[in-house]
């Protein structure tokens, strides 16, 4: 039995040796993570937003000098009265004498463009006190004729007027004036209308020299300031976030601050379309990679630690 086992283990051979050939290698592939530096089109949004700023700061800085600039208060409250609703405006003032004496009685005689090429008008008379008023007019340019009689003269004074809008949500605007009238003395060294060398109607008309700057509530003037400096302090904070999101390389940072930049532009509608063209511009910013190096990874570990 055991010389039979053998012949048999005899006549079996042994199986090849397998290659000890390597089964893996490595395929030259890296570990990316995000790269939080910023992008040159990156950069050069920041230095446009930061240009597109600085317009806005000027434009600010154009509202809050009402007496300069390129665009004057009453500029900006004709442009709002142009789509205020007809019968949106509201006025009243007093009336004095050159001595500063309220006058009573003195015609009021209002006249505004109700649409285009076509006027309307309206007469009322000052109280004891003065004083006059007017409802449910249309905003906008206007004229008022003040008319006082004085023994044999009679003397008007006229003006140009703007009325003012409703603001925000107020659904009316208010326009308070007073006016002084000159003394008789000052309506006889004006010369008569229609070359009269005498006259007992006297005229001192205003309307053409105020045709530029019409006389207009202060208030109204007051609210066009606040709004430059509104405008000055989006632009600020618009620079702000593009200093903000050049140290943290943020581009989301970077997008809100294009947002501030383009409601700091006021009337320059040209730039408000560059805020906007920075904003578009934004995601357009290809997204950077890095390779992961071993420094990273600590890095990473602590801080999530």
């Amino acid at each position: 039995m055991g010389e039979e086992t053998e012949e048999v283990w005899e006549g079996i051979e042994g199986l090849p040796e397998t290659d000890s050939s390597v089964m893996f290698a490595s395929s030259g592939a890296t570990i990316t993570i995000p790269d939080t530096s910023l992008h040159p089109i990156t950069k050069s949004i920041a230095v446009f937003v930061i240009f597109i700023a600085a317009s806005g700061f000027l434009n600010g800085l154009d509202y809050a000098s009402p007496d300069s600039g390129i665009v004057q208060p009453d500029e900006f409250v004709y442009q709002l009265a142009q789509t205020a609703p007809p019968d949106s405006a509201m006025f009243d003032g007093m009336v004095y004498d050159h001595l500063g004496e309220p006058i009573e009685g003195a015609e009021i005689k209002l006249e505004w463009e109700e649409r285009k090429g076509w006027y309307n008008s309206s007469v009322t008379y000052t109280d004891a006190n003065g004083s006059f008023s007017y409802e449910n007019i249309k905003p906008g340019l206007a004229r008022i004729d003040i008319t006082v009689e004085r023994g044999n003269y009679t003397d008007t004074l006229v003006e140009r007027l703007l009325l003012s809008p409703p603001a925000l949500i107020e659904p009316y605007g208010f326009t308070r004036l007073d006016f002084n009238v000159p003394s008789s003395d000052v309506f006889a060294d004006e010369p008569c209308p229609f070359e009269q060398e005498t006259c007992t109607k006297r005229l001192i008309d205003r309307n053409e020299e105020q045709r530029e700057n019409p006389r207009m509530d202060p208030s109204a003037a007051g609210i066009y300031i606040m709004i430059g400096f509104g405008f000055m302090g989006v632009s600020i904070i618009s620079i702000g976030f593009v200093i903000w999101a050049l140290k943290t390389g943020s581009v989301a940072i970077l997008r809100m601050s294009t947002m501030f930049a383009f409601f700091g532009m006021g009337h320059y509608y040209a730039a408000c379309i560059l805020g906007l063209t920075a904003f578009l511009l934004t995601f357009a910013i290809p997204k950077r990679r890095k390779a992961l190096q071993d420094g990273d990874v600590e890095a990473n570990l602590q801080s999530s630690l």
